[in-house]
């Protein structure tokens, strides 16, 4: 196993969202200008409000990939029963630029864990072709691997994940 593979299993992200793929092409996820996502490092839910700024390398701007943002731990992490819930697809992304280039086909949703623990995935996949993804009929129960069979993406390209939990509560005095 290459070893930028290796937090995406411990993370159990190969294995509850897609299957083991080789890296292919640089990915960078950074929140508020300064908070890059890294596997399995916390962010804090209110960091994470509005979408990230996401680059993607590559080495062709005529080449498309779909970024999909899913949480595999919802709604409890021990009992993940709506496995997954889809955050965010942006589509048609060009290679060498940042998602801001491509369609958004699921507005971003910010996460808000609830209940324990969450991982929150980025998973982005080089397209057949352009305008080639339709947008699923639901957030809930969304599933990654049937998702990219449905739209002919094939194996993940790269995949970068972090953990967030709800904030505790203020204590009373």
């Amino acid at each position: 196993m290459s070893r930028n593979m290796e937090p995406l299993s411990v993370g159990r992200v190969v294995g509850d969202i897609v299957d083991g793929f080789i890296p292919s092409v640089k990915m960078s996820v950074i929140y508020n200008s300064n908070k890059q996502v890294a596997n399995g490092h916390e962010l804090m839910p209110s960091v994470v409000t509005a979408k990230p700024r996401v680059d993607i390398g590559g080495e062709d701007l005529r080449a498309a990939y779909t970024l999909i943002m899913t949480d595999p731990d919802a709604p409890s992490p021990s009992d993940p029963y709506l496995r997954e819930h889809l955050h965010w697809i942006v589509a048609d992304i060009p290679g060498t630029t940042d998602a801001s280039f491509g369609k958004e086909i699921v507005s971003y949703e910010p996460p808000k864990p609830v209940i324990g623990i969450h991982r929150f995935a980025f998973i982005l996949f080089k397209q057949r072709g352009r305008e080639t993804v339709m947008p699923p009929a639901s957030r809930d129960y969304f599933n990654t691997r049937r998702f990219a069979e449905e739209n002919g993406l094939g194996s993940p390209v790269a995949a970068v994940y972090f953990n967030a939990q709800r904030p505790t509560a203020a204590r009373r005095r």
